[in-house]
């Protein structure tokens, strides 16, 4: 019985007007949360790559590093610390 009062007169043009409006109303919202999603990933990216950036920062400075107390010493007696 509900069936037979979308498919005449009015309430059809009607139904014809909202499910398209629904359709689109979806389309952007789910447009909406991919842009979203995509936003959180471009942040945990830079995030990341700075974190690399330390990192890689600490392994040259071990890796330059006085290899004893004496080195160090001298380092610093001349200023190149």
């Amino acid at each position: 019985m509900t069936l037979s009062l979308f498919t005449h007169g009015p309430e059809r043009k009607a139904l014809g007007l909202i499910l398209p409006a629904a359709a689109i109303l979806l389309f952007l919202l789910n447009l909406r949360r991919a842009g979203e999603r995509a936003g959180r990933a471009a942040e945990r990216l830079d995030a990341k790559e700075r974190n690399d950036a330390i990192h890689r920062q600490m392994l040259d400075a071990a890796a330059h590093r006085p290899p004893d107390r004496d080195a160090l010493a001298d380092r610093l007696r001349d200023g190149r610390f």
